[in-house]
């Protein structure tokens, strides 16, 4: 193999590690957007629970002539009620540890990663170049 192949070579491993430093910069940030998604499909949850069981309890006071459904009724309305307002807590809470891991978390820069890597790497005299 001649020293320009080796060259090649050795150049094209340097793009693939900045291209697999960039994949897993990204990969790390759509993960970081999945968890925000994932958190906003639960309050969604959350408020259609609580609002089913309000309507439900609603209706039961409304179209029934007995008793004990019209009891059900205004037990399940302040139920649905309560869940809806533990669900904005919630939800606001682990939006707010959602918010500090994100902002406690910095990706290495590509400029960063080469210029550590050349750093690193030994010169031409076999020994390793320092900065």
């Amino acid at each position: 193999m001649s020293d320009a192949d080796k060259e090649l070579i050795k150049k094209l491993k340097k793009k693939l590690k900045v291209q697999e430093q960039k994949n897993a910069e990204i990969r790390d940030h759509m993960a970081a957007e999945r968890t925000i998604f994932a958190n906003e499909r639960t309050l969604m949850a959350y408020l259609r629970t609580a609002m089913t069981i309000s309507v439900g309890g609603f209706v039961a006071i409304k179209l029934s002539d007995d008793l004990y459904l019209e009891i059900i009724g205004v037990i399940l309305i302040p139920i649905g009620i309560i869940l809806g307002v533990y669900s904005f807590v919630r939800y606001r809470h682990k939006q707010r540890i959602i918010e500090n891991h994100h902002q406690g978390y910095c990706p290495t820069s590509h400029e960063h990663e080469r210029a550590h890597s050349e750093m690193l790497e030994p010169g031409e005299n076999g020994k390793q170049t320092s900065a």
